[in-house]
């Protein structure tokens, strides 16, 4: 249990990927500091105030406070929002495995909006299901947090095209 929020019952289907996060290949030592630097660089993500929370080898969880201006008319964060969280989440979990000098995009996502996206947080957690050498496959969960308990409001298979030898273009 994190920071004493109660997660989500597993429900049936919904099991965590048979790799863990330990049975992943890190390339590069410093993922870490390169993976912070690149969220950093994010003006979208800093617009929407979004943080990076926990990263692992073939892991990333992102948290976002509720405001207003993320709302949708009935208050609720907006699914734009909640997808983009889950695209960011999955591709920095994605990240965490690319060399020093390699990078990622997405290619495709596919996004199901569950429940509404109530509470003073979001949390997506990214999880690689599969790292190919051109493809990586992964997935996320998007999490409402109200009164520290998590419902889960969305969930997204991404699909990430490995770009070796292509390092982010820092401007």
């Amino acid at each position: 249990m994190r920071s004493g929020v109660k997660k989500a019952p597993v429900q049936p289907g919904n099991q965590p990927p048979k790799a863990t996060m330990a049975e992943f290949t890190v390339k590069d030592p410093d993922y870490r500091q390169r993976v912070y630097d690149s969220f950093s660089r994010q003006q979208f993500m800093e617009h929407l105030g979004a943080r990076l929370h926990e990263l692992g080898p073939g892991f990333c969880e992102i948290h976002l406070d509720y405001a207003p201006h993320l709302a949708q008319q009935h208050g609720y964060f907006h699914g734009g929002v909640i997808g983009t969280l889950a695209d960011n989440a999955s591709g920095y979990a994605s990240y965490t495995l690319m060399g020093r000098e390699d990078s990622v995009l997405t290619v495709e996502y596919k996004l199901n909006l569950l429940a509404p996206g109530t509470g003073e947080k979001l949390i997506s957690r990214g999880t690689v299901i599969r790292p190919g050498r051109t493809l990586i496959v992964s997935r996320s969960e998007v999490f409402s947090l109200n009164d520290n308990s998590e419902k889960l409001c969305a969930t997204a298979l991404v699909t990430l095209m490995a770009l070796p030898g292509r390092p982010e273009q820092v401007k």
